[in-house]
């Protein structure tokens, strides 16, 4: 009976799923979830400042090979938690993709100690070696297609566009 339920990993991580949806950045849709005791505190995906034009309507920014216009997912999660006043100390991430060694760096900074991510990308072995050695872990997360077939069917019952 308890497989009918979602398990709590691919819950969160559906959520930054969800969230990258948002993204505003045309080179790669980032979503980021922080949790704590099981409760989402903050999230984030990846675009421009806000106020600024987006890579959606004037293009990605480009300078060494990076968009330099783009806010990293992981870092508007945590700038969610400061401009609210939320402590991201002995948190966890779930977040799309690998995070960038920058973007770790500041995650372990804010406290969190477990970064969940979906699909690995460009990850870097000093962040990998970081984690481990401040006391941090990271864990893949794999989602079972069968939540969400159901999902895609509860959200379009009744609502099927002709």
């Amino acid at each position: 009976m308890s497989d009918q339920r979602i398990p709590w990993d691919q819950y969160f991580m559906a959520q930054a799923v969800l969230l990258s949806l948002r993204s505003t950045c045309t080179r790669l849709e980032v979503g980021a979830t922080l949790v704590k005791d099981k409760r989402i505190i903050a999230g984030g995906y990846n675009g421009a400042v806000s106020g600024d034009v987006h890579c959606i309507d004037e293009g990605c920014y480009m300078v060494d090979g990076h968009c330099i216009r783009t806010l990293h997912a992981e870092i508007n999660a945590l700038l969610q938690c400061a401009k609210l006043g939320i402590s991201a100390d002995q948190s966890e991430i779930y977040v799309t993709h690998f995070p960038c060694l920058n973007c770790t760096k500041a995650l372990l900074q804010a406290g969190v100690r477990k970064i969940h991510y979906l699909h690995d990308y460009n990850n870097d072995t000093y962040a990998r070696e970081l984690i481990a050695r401040v006391g941090s872990s990271v864990h893949q997360v794999t989602l079972d297609p069968k939540y969400f077939e159901k999902l895609s069917a509860k959200a379009l019952e009744g609502h099927v566009q002709s």
